[in-house]
């Protein structure tokens, strides 16, 4: 890395290396961030807004929302059923 510029991945991975616990969430976290970004891109790949998507699910948009801003925790039979919504099946894999 040169002097004076930062380089995020770099960084993430050395703090990685010399700290477990904040290894063990990020990669929680960025699961997390992962699965609502996934669920924004179908949506909007499918011009759909939040409001549809929730209606199409049963739920509210504020859901949505929470879902696409990884702010809450999604269960496995909700995301079988986006999946579902947008003709896909949901598989989970254990690494």
């Amino acid at each position: 890395m040169k002097k004076g510029t930062f380089d995020l991945d770099d960084y993430i991975n050395q703090r990685k290396e010399k700290d477990s616990e904040f290894a063990a969430g990020f990669d929680v976290g960025y699961e997390e961030f992962k699965i609502g970004m996934m669920i924004k891109e179908m949506r909007l790949e499918n011009g759909m807004t939040q409001e549809q998507l929730a209606e199409k699910l049963d739920t509210k948009k504020s859901v949505i929302s929470r879902m696409e801003n990884h702010s809450e925790d999604i269960r496995l039979s909700t995301l079988q059923k986006v999946a579902s919504v947008f003709g896909k099946q949901l598989k989970v894999a254990m690494l």
